[in-house]
């Protein structure tokens, strides 16, 4: 929240600081969902045995579950960032 209040004061807008968080969020979402893809693609012969009616290297279910963890941690983001934009800056600078 400090962070957000000094860049408010600084005169940065609401949409400035939203899409500054968002990227920083999509960044790490996307990067750990990459890596859980190559993971799960090299761990699907433990659990072959265990799937039915998928193949252990479908492309829409691991696509589709990537989208949707990145999807979810985007929200997990743009949640909190918003509630602090409507924060007062001067109020952001003197929380502690």
């Amino acid at each position: 929240m400090r962070e957000i209040g000094v860049r408010m004061a600084l005169g940065a807008d609401r949409s400035d600081v939203l899409r500054k968080i968002l990227g920083q969020g999509a960044r790490l979402a996307l990067i750990g969902a990459g890596i859980g893809l190559f993971a799960a693609l090299g761990l699907t012969h433990l659990l072959a045995s265990q799937l039915f009616g998928v193949t252990a290297t479908d492309p829409i279910t691991f696509l589709s579950v990537a989208a949707l963890i990145v999807v979810v941690a985007l929200v997990a983001c743009y949640v909190p960032a918003r509630r602090a934009t409507r924060v007062d800056p001067v109020v952001a600078l003197r929380y502690e």
